[in-house]
Formats: structure tokens, C-alpha cells, sequence
């Protein structure tokens, strides 16, 4: 702790998802090499997935703190996450992690940092902060369109957007009202946790592909809008991802899709099916990682998948359960396609390795982050049917679009274009959000 004495200590907490976790972390490397010393405050479980990332480099910079949830009866600690864990349960740790606040203010008074960042729905995370003269600033990890989007419905109902090209489709906005009375969510802790950050907030997006609705949220909320860039994570070298990198090695030149849904979404089988049928009728190489949630010990790849595809398609396809590592897959030169579920932190590795997006939105953020997609031109959407139902030939058509067909040609030059673009940047957003943060400490 030698190191800490001259530096700005900052204490993180990021809500309980790998989503959210990655960019905090990922913004924590990078704030240390401008001498800033953080402490990382999540559940033992999240800890225990990222020790990894926090690699001797960075062990003297950032340090890991236990934040104990409540027990709860049906939340035992291996559900303090949200990565597996079973949908009907997501309110339940939202309930957990907001009566886990006590434990946060103990952390607090502990440590005494100089600043705290918090997450989208942690507004008690700034009164705690602010009642002893600590400042509290807001990192949200999702699109700036996405947010101006939200808060616009919010704060003018019945009101067009002003940027038509995000919108939700019929079936999607009967699915978020339904998400949003199932989990008994308001604008409330949203809009109270925006209001009490200090100054300005933190947005994990590229004034390049984001500006204008960087500066509609910034007129929406009466604050300052900071990016922090895309925060790609550092690729981990995993002995256990050599057979994956010797498989993409016998694969050509982009002529291959990487498929995944993120963490916090589980597939049924009917559109798993629709899903394998895709990709087995689009003849592309694919490397695809399903997961179950925990628990869920009667689920099985083969038992999930329609009979006879895993022989069908096995010397072009492999298919993986639970996790894989998907910066590696993704700057591999065989792939050239991301099918994804369009979480945001994947849209940012998509740009960012320069390879286009076959978008297939799920929920939530993701059908507007898929209309943005399209909008910018680095990825073709799989379009569902009226009722919001996969369609296995649409899937097989975009991504033979993407990957192979010559009318997907812009679609890869625009990607390779903006990669390039973002690259050259390096680091230049977080030389605005250290003089932010700077000022804020010298100021309070």
C-alpha cells in the first residue's frame, strides 16, 4: 500500500453482471497508468471470475473488495451474479444488492477514497458517498443512443425520438413494458442515480458513431457527457484455448462466424434450432458457445440441438458450453462475422477487431444497439417474423450476406474503415476523463 500514498483512490462498484465488470475493470487498468489507485467492490463470486485479468501488472494498483449480499433463501452466494442465473431471479438480486448498501457504507468509511463510481442503479452508492464528502460520479456501460432513447420515453411520453434510425419494433416494446412490470422497475432509481452524479457522467462509447446522442442525453439530464472509449479487455492467454486457435487455424480467411448471445441470456430450444438450422443452411464455419443457466444439470448441448447436427456439421462447425474466449476468436483472420446478440461491450470488440455483426438482439438494450448497428452500416440484422421468432433461412441469408456475398462488401469495408479509425486513437478519451476526475478530486 506504499504505492497509494500520492495518488487518487477511487472505489468502483459496478452492478453484478460480467457486462457491467468488464468495462469497470477494463477503465480501472487504464486510470492506473495515469496514477490512480482503485479498489474494485463487487460479490465473491464476480471477484473470483476476474482475478484473472488482474494480472501482476496491475496487482499493486487494483485491489479486489468483498461486498456480502444478504443471504436469501432462494440467492445463495453462487447466484450473486447474473452470469447463469436463472431469469426469474433477476429481481430477487436487484432486491439483495440494494440491501447490501449497509455493507457498502462500512467499505466506504473503511477505505475513504477520494471517489466513488457507480453504476445505473446504485443511486443509494452516491448518497452514501456524498453524506461524507466524497464525491460520486456515474459510469454507465450501455450506448449513448440507448440512454437518450430511455430517458426520452421517460421524460417525454408520446414524443418522437428525434433520431428515428433507434427504435423498438412492435413485438420488442411489448416485451420490455412486460420486462419492466415483471421486475417491478420504474425510471426512479434510474433517474435518481443520473441525477446524483457530480458534474458530469461517464459513458463507456466514441464521440465518432455517438456524438449526436452523446449531446441529446447531455440535454436530457443537464449534465456532462465524458466518453471513455470502448475499453476492449486485454486477450488473456488461456492454455485451454489451444485446440480453439488450432481449429481457426485450418480455417481460410474470413470465412467464418463467431456466435454468441452474452451471459445473461439463455436460449430455448425452439430457438436454438432455428439458431443451428442457420448456420447449417448458410455452409459457413462457426465456432458457437451455448450456455444454461446454473443449475440447470438436465441440460446438454447434444440433448438441446436437432438430431444428428453436431455429425452434420462437424467438420465445419465446433460448438462450445458455458464460456469461450471471444476476443480471441474474434481477431482470429478466419472469422468474418460476429453473430451476436448486440450486448454493447460485444458491439465495442466487433468494431473494434474490424469484424461486421450479424445482429440478432435479444432483449433489453440489444434491439436498439441492433438498429444502431445497421444504421453506422458494420452489420445486417436477422430479421424476425411479426411475432419476434427467429427465422432459420434468414439467419443462413445475412450471414451468407456478411461473410461471403458480394453485397455484404460495404458492410466489410465500413467495419474495417471505423476499426482502423478507432485503433489510431489509442487513448485520447481517457485523457479527457483524468482531467475530469482530477478536477473533480481537487475541487471537492
Amino acid at each position: 500500500m506504499e504505492g497509494k500514498k500520492n495518488t487518487i483512490s477511487i472505489l468502483m462498484l459496478p452492478w453484478l453482471a460480467h457486462g457491467h465488470i468488464s468495462p469497470f475493470l477494463e477503465l480501472a487498468k487504464r486510470l492506473t497508468k495515469r496514477n490512480f489507485h482503485i479498489y474494485m467492490c463487487s460479490t465473491p463470486v464476480n471477484l473470483n471470475s476476474i482475478k484473472k485479468s488482474v494480472t501482476e501488472k496491475y496487482s499493486q494498483s487494483i485491489e479486489l473488495v468483498e461486498l456480502h449480499l444478504p443471504s436469501l433463501p432462494n440467492l445463495p452466494p453462487y447466484y450473486h451474479t447474473t452470469n447463469g442465473l436463472p431469469p426469474h431471479l433477476m429481481n430477487t438480486l436487484k432486491i439483495a444488492f440494494e440491501m447490501s448498501s449497509p455493507n457498502f457504507s462500512k467499505i466506504l468509511q473503511t477505505l475513504n477514497p477520494d471517489l466513488v463510481i457507480y453504476d445505473f442503479i446504485q443511486p443509494w452508492a452516491a448518497t452514501f458517498a456524498s453524506s461524507v464528502n466524497i464525491p460520486a460520479v456515474q459510469f454507465l456501460t450501455f450506448s449513448a443512443g440507448v440512454l437518450a432513447f430511455a430517458f426520452h420515453m421517460f421524460e417525454k411520453p408520446g414524443e418522437d425520438f428525434p433520431f428515428p434510425e433507434i427504435y423498438l419494433r412492435e413485438y420488442e416494446m411489448l416485451q420490455m413494458k412486460k420486462t419492466m412490470e415483471e421486475s417491478k422497475e420504474d425510471k426512479s432509481p434510474f433517474d435518481e442515480a443520473l441525477r446524483k452524479s457530480r458534474d458530469f457522467i461517464l459513458v463507456k462509447t466514441c464521440k465518432e458513431f455517438e456524438g449526436k446522442y452523446m449531446g441529446y442525453f447531455s440535454s436530457l439530464v443537464s449534465k456532462k457527457i465524458v466518453p471513455v472509449g470502448s475499453l476492449i479487455q486485454d486477450t488473456v492467454s488461456r492454455d485451454d484455448n489451444e485446440e480453439i486457435t488450432q481449429w481457426l487455424d485450418k480455417k481460410e480467411k474470413n470465412s467464418g462466424v463467431f456466435v454468441s448471445f452474452g451471459s445473461e441470456y439463455f436460449l430455448s430450444k425452439e430457438e436454438l434450432h432455428e439458431v443451428a438450422q442457420g448456420l447449417e443452411l448458410s455452409k459457413v464455419n462457426f465456432i458457437w458457445v451455448i450456455r444454461f443457466p446454473q443449475g440447470e444439470n438436465n441440460s446438454s448441448i447434444k440433448d438441446s440441438l436437432p438430431k444428428g447436427f453436431l455429425q452434420r456439421v462437424e467438420d465445419r462447425g465446433m460448438v462450445l458450453e458455458g464460456w469461450a474466449p471471444q476476443a480471441t476468436i474474434l481477431k482470429h483472420i478466419s472469422i468474418g462475422g460476429f453473430v451476436s446478440h448486440c450486448g454493447w461491450s460485444s458491439f465495442m470488440e466487433s468494431v473494434n477487431f474490424g469484424v461486421p455483426i450479424i445482429a440478432m438482439p435479444m432483449h433489453l438494450d440489444q434491439p436498439m444497439n441492433a438498429r444502431l448497428v445497421e444504421y453506422i452500416g458494420f452489420g445486417v440484422e436477422a430479421v424476425r417474423d411479426d411475432n419476434g421468432k427467429l427465422q432459420s433461412e434468414e439467419i443462413a441469408k445475412v450471414i451468407r450476406k456478411v461473410v461471403m456475398e458480394e453485397s455484404g462488401e460495404d458492410v466489410r469495408k465500413k467495419v474495417r474503415e471505423l476499426s482502423e479509425k478507432m485503433n489510431m486513437k489509442g487513448d485520447e478519451e481517457i485523457d479527457e476523463v483524468v482531467e475530469e476526475l482530477v478536477a473533480l478530486c481537487n475541487n471537492k
